[in-house]
């Protein structure tokens, strides 16, 4: 079965930085996009996507301040998030498209889920 770990998340002050880490095993032929995601109370909303060309997309709040980066020998991305304020306050979860080593199509995956809290 396909996992996601991740890890990485903390405690940081304002200003400070974290470093995620999302590592996909399992049965896997090919990794196609992956995202991290912000969970807050009531919604769970994209902050950066990477394709497996390495194409990024963030959301607009983030911009200059997290990178988002993988390194598809590992099947593993990254979010590197520097200049930390307290809106980036959430859980932060990846996910992956993955073609199983016996499958035709892709399917989602989710990581559990790694708790980020800035204090002011």
């Amino acid at each position: 079965q396909v996992q996601l770990v991740e890890s990485g998340g903390g405690l940081v002050q304002a200003g400070g930085s974290l470093r995620l880490s999302c590592a996909a095993s399992g049965p896997i032929r090919t990794v196609k996009n992956m995202g991290w995601y912000r969970q807050t109370p009531g919604k769970r909303d994209l902050v950066a996507a990477i394709t497996n060309d390495g194409t990024t997309n963030y959301v607009e709040s983030v911009k200059g301040r997290f990178t988002i980066s993988r390194d598809n020998a590992r099947n593993t991305v990254y979010l590197q998030m520097n200049s930390l304020k307290p809106e980036d306050t959430g859980v932060y979860y990846c996910n992956a498209e993955v073609r199983q080593s016996h499958t035709y199509g892709y399917n989602i995956y989710w990581g559990q889920g790694t708790q980020v809290t800035v204090s002011s």
